[in-house]
């Protein structure tokens, strides 16, 4: 369990990038895990960085001098998804621990650019893939391992919300160069490495569709992934930024030869939701507990494993290398784009 950390000593952590998700979800985890403190953070719009919370944490705009803090051990990083790199690449110049938001780069040699130079600094990297560690979704990984669900057919993700133009007042996510597409980049890199946590498998082929139905920005509001595992599994993905709130719009699905496994409103930032079971042979479907001191927040659980690993001198489970193979599938998917000449309706 992560949790099984020595509370004397906890990683200085600093965040760089202060925007919602560092806000809402990155501040308070840190601040509430027993093998981390926040010491620092950074962001060069001073009213985003008084929006955040840690009274103790010292306040920077310059990314230098956050990095010169000598407490500062590990930085997360969530800045606007083009600076993913060149971030990176100064940290661990600095000789600081990287944990990064998804998706890890815009392009794949980028990526490869972050890990490379963490590796030849001894420091480790993970990309900030916070749904593997819901309750619920380690819970339901379990399941598969254990035999459970049988012959798993098919994986089926629907990850959505409803993201206009006017969503904030600096939408980097609409901008191509800050963001490096839409709704496929920023939702996608989610569903992808879930299911392969999930089922311990491996993606062998994506495939994608992508539209620019709804929102008059430059960037796709919706997609579509199918893809091939190693075993065989067939998996798809539906994501998006034009799907009203309201509606139903984040489900996982696992169909196998001896039950289905279904889980609602998992996917996101915070913890919750439920999973159930149904039984191949009765179609009785069962609610699967949820223990409520596992039942906490995704980042909570995925800063404490970040800083068991740094603390305890272990790599993560999940190889950095991996993350690059998994954006490389992604930006093959998305080509080519011809969705780019279809006007908005």
């Amino acid at each position: 369990m992560e949790r099984s950390f020595q509370r004397s000593r906890r990683l200085g952590w600093a965040i760089v990038g202060c925007g919602w998700v560092a806000r809402d979800y990155v501040a308070p985890a840190l601040l509430q895990a027993g093998n981390a403190r926040l010491v620092a953070l950074c962001d060069p719009d001073s009213e985003s960085l008084a929006r955040m919370p840690g009274d103790g944490a010292v306040r920077y705009t310059r990314l230098d001098d956050v990095l010169a803090h000598p407490e500062v051990e590990a930085v997360y990083v969530a800045t606007p998804n083009h600076v993913h790199a060149p971030v990176t690449v100064a940290c661990a110049a600095a000789g600081r621990h990287v944990l990064c938001e998804k998706p890890m780069a815009i392009r794949p040699e980028e990526g490869a650019r972050m890990v490379e130079a963490c590796r030849r600094a001894g420091l480790q990297y993970a990309t900030a893939f916070d749904q593997r560690h819901h309750a619920a979704h380690r819970k339901l990984r379990t399941l598969v391992r254990e035999g459970v669900l049988g012959t798993v057919t098919q994986a089926r993700i629907h990850y959505a919300c409803w993201l206009p133009r006017d969503w904030a007042p600096r939408n980097w996510r609409i901008d191509p160069h800050q963001a490096g597409g839409g709704a496929m980049i920023d939702l996608a890199p989610h569903g992808i490495d879930l299911l392969e946590v999930l089922l311990e498998d491996e993606w062998t082929s994506l495939t994608a569709l992508m539209q620019r139905r709804v929102h008059d920005y430059p960037v796709d509001d919706g997609a579509i992934l199918m893809g091939r595992f190693r075993s065989g599994t067939l998996g798809v993905l539906q994501v998006a930024y034009n799907c009203p709130d309201n509606y139903p719009r984040r489900t996982l699905e696992l169909i196998g030869t001896r039950a289905r496994a279904l889980a609602r409103n998992t996917m996101g930032q915070t913890p919750g939701g439920t999973l159930t079971l149904t039984d191949a042979a009765t179609g009785v479907e069962t609610v699967v507990p949820i223990s409520p001191e596992e039942d906490r927040s995704p980042f909570l659980h995925q800063v404490e494993a970040f800083s068991a690993c740094v603390l305890e001198g272990r790599p993560s489970p999940f190889a950095p290398e991996r993350d690059v193979r998994l954006l490389t599938l992604l930006s093959q998917a998305c080509e080519p784009r011809s969705w780019e000449d279809a006007p908005c309706r």
